[in-house]
């Protein structure tokens, strides 16, 4: 009995590591992905993986994140299907957990839906994407992507609306103080440092 429990753990060890290396791998490759064909394939690869292992909501977030990445290419025009893509992903992940991550993903889906057409879409998937993150922040005060996409939200804003940069550029540096402060458990993500600084620099030009 002790050498069959022996074996049985060495084979949950052994598959743990294949588990996290094969992700390791893909999200270095999703971190460089360049082109749209890259991003799909890799949206496929971590589904997969999560279709594989079945209790882990982390593919299914990458999986979610690389149609993101996707649907913020100008190129592509049909956002609607995009996000009902990414929705899918979100759909099978917040199975297993909801946390902030996911409503992050989830906020940004509904943003580029919101950004066909705001004048008419402000009041639909505008109000899905401050839902969303307003979930997020709720499950998870200290989470730098969510102010980030705050401060990317506010930045949008006209100013007659309580929006512009002088709003955005707080919640931007708010957001860099917490990335700064992270320690992130292995696999999870890391992305967005870059993206708010570069964004706190185009509050601070004239």
């Amino acid at each position: 009995m002790i050498a069959l429990a022996l074996l049985v753990a060495l084979t949950g060890h052994a598959q743990s590591d294949k588990y996290t290396q094969t992700m390791q791998k893909n999200i270095t490759l999703l971190d460089s992905a360049k082109t749209i064909d890259d991003l799909q394939s890799l949206a496929g690869t971590f589904d997969r993986i999560g279709d594989a292992e079945k209790t882990k909501w982390l593919p299914y977030y990458y999986a979610a994140l690389a149609q993101t990445w996707i649907g913020w290419r100008p190129e592509v025009k049909d956002k609607d299907a995009n996000s009902d893509k990414i929705r899918a992903y979100l759909a099978k992940a917040e199975a297993i957990e909801k946390n902030a991550e996911l409503y992050a993903v989830e906020n940004m889906a509904s943003t580029q839906q919101m950004l066909v057409d705001p004048q008419n879409r402000w009041m639909t998937n505008g109000k899905e994407a401050g839902e969303a993150l307003q979930k997020g922040m709720q499950a998870d005060p200290n989470n730098p992507r969510l102010y980030y996409l705050q401060g990317m939200s506010l930045m949008g804003t006209p100013q007659q609306f309580g929006g512009g940069k002088d709003k955005a550029k707080p919640v931007f540096e708010k957001s860099i103080a917490l990335y700064n402060s992270a320690k992130p458990q292995p696999l999870y993500p890391t992305w967005g440092l870059k993206q708010t600084q570069d964004a706190l620099a185009q509050c601070s030009s004239k």
